[in-house]
């Protein structure tokens, strides 16, 4: 780990198009993690880079695949697998982004969740990259719709929760399938056993490089509160959530089991409480994440894996039902609030049964974790918060050629509705997603149910949980 200065990606050997790009984009200055790992990724080694979501990888690992691409052979040259959907969105948009200088660069997803038949269809076609969870493109392997013999460089971007979402063998079958001359990089924001192990039977003499040790912002106020036992959990959250109030929330929980329970009892306490956990169907899934980063729910109980991926810009609360049982788990999960120097609010329960792990965690976050008391019972006087926007479903997406504005010109049409009363737009291939403030909300849905978007009416339902 180095603590020099940053750098500039013109110091390095990329192609013009692409320091042309980044100038275009704002990224003048690396950061630690791309200072540290572009060096080797750029001649060729083979790197284990050990780096959290936010903190540049993705551009470390596509700078290095779109320098050594060559546009005019037209095959399938690097792949980088992803845990989930999510983030394999966010790296091929990533990766679009940055080389968007180099004409005629395919970007192809493989995930799970889309039909087949249609991404066997665009692997004919042919594509430079790829960018895929791990159970469909073995999917593709085992069908023969994908070959992997002309691959350079290989991914493996989030490599520990993928292997804690069971992906070792999915593993193990697309890398046997990959050229033994290849290229390696291998991202985690942990280093456990296992990404070890993964990095000795993977890889070749793997340069191993890290960004600065982790380190919580001096914005994000930490309390511990000490319950009896897990029957006082819930109630003990509850309290928490009505003293603090805050406007958006993760509650982290360690079980699927524990995210649906948690989450039903604080819906009957009255919160606006969305679910998250793998057992989540792609489309239900993709609807929480949205919902939650519109603003129109105000809790999100989350296990860590199915939290990766989530993209909030100002999260105003975490909250650990449990102490994670890795400390630099209990970091990632506190560094969601607190960005971009807003305040930040972390709360952690615990018992006497998790002092090993308070201990543990004391040891790496070189402080001493003293118990606040909790909030009294009179602040059970207090109503939930409630958001201020909905949601409302749109049955027309990418597809049919939807765009933000097109759905904002059809609620602001004639005065009906005000800019400043609609929220955040997301457009999928078959649906839109538009946040309304809640006071007109029927009036929105009224507007869309006898209006028209691009001279075509389409129906509109609002989500509720």
């Amino acid at each position: 780990m180095s603590d020099t200065a940053p750098q500039a990606f013109a110091t390095l050997p990329l192609k013009p198009e692409l320091l042309s790009n980044l100038e275009t984009l704002g990224y003048h200055t690396m950061t630690p993690i791309q200072q540290a790992a572009l060096p080797p990724i750029l001649a060729g080694e083979d790197v284990v880079g050990q780096a959290k979501t936010g903190s540049g990888k993705t551009a470390a690992f596509g700078l290095g695949l779109l320098n050594r691409l060559r546009v005019g052979r037209f095959c399938v040259q690097s792949l980088i697998l992803c845990p989930t959907r999510e983030l394999a969105d966010q790296v091929a948009n990533e990766l679009r982004r940055l080389g968007r200088g180099i004409p005629n660069v395919k970007v192809l997803t493989l995930c799970g969740g889309t039909p087949l038949g249609p991404q066997a269809a665009s692997l004919e076609h042919g594509a430079h990259i790829l960018v895929g969870t791990p159970g469909r493109v073995q999917d593709h392997l085992s069908r023969k719709t994908l070959d992997l013999n002309t691959l350079e460089l290989l991914v493996l971007d989030e490599a520990d929760r993928m292997l804690e979402m069971g992906f070792q063998s999915e593993l193990d079958y697309i890398v046997a399938r990959t050229p033994a001359e290849r290229q390696t990089l291998l991202f985690s924001a942990t280093y456990p056993d296992e990404i070890q192990q993964v990095a000795e039977s993977f890889m070749h003499q793997p340069r191993m490089v890290q960004a600065a040790a982790t380190k919580l912002s001096a914005d994000i106020h930490q309390y511990f509160f000490e319950v009896a036992d897990n029957e006082a959990r819930t109630p003990a959250l509850q309290r928490l959530l009505l003293q603090y109030q805050p406007g958006s929330c993760v509650v982290f929980c360690n079980t699927k089991k524990e995210v649906n329970s948690v989450a039903r009892s604080l819906q009957d306490f009255g919160f606006s409480v969305l679910a998250l956990h793998g057992d989540l169907d792609q489309r239900d899934r993709d609807q929480t994440l949205i919902r939650f980063a519109n603003g129109s729910a105000s809790v999100l109980v989350a296990t860590d894996v199915a939290a990766r991926g989530l993209d909030i810009e100002a999260l105003d609360a975490v909250v650990n039902y449990h102490i994670a049982h890795d400390s630099e788990v209990h970091v990632h999960r506190v560094g969601r609030t607190g960005r971009a120097g807003s305040q930040g609010l972390a709360l952690s329960l615990f018992s006497t049964k998790e002092a090993a792990k308070v201990t543990r965690l004391e040891d790496y976050l070189g402080l001493r974790i003293e118990s606040t008391p909790l909030p009294n019972e009179s602040v059970l006087q207090n109503a939930p918060m409630r958001p201020e926007l909905l949601t409302l479903e749109i049955d027309g997406g990418k597809k049919q050629k939807l765009r933000p504005g097109d759905i904002v010109g059809a609620l602001t049409r004639d005065g009906n509705l005000k800019g400043d009363q609609l929220g955040k737009i997301q457009i999928t291939d078959q649906r839109a997603y538009v946040a309304v403030k809640r006071s007109v909300v029927n009036r929105a849905l009224k507007i869309l149910a006898h209006g028209k978007i691009k001279g075509r009416q389409f129906r509109a339902r609002l989500m509720l949980d």
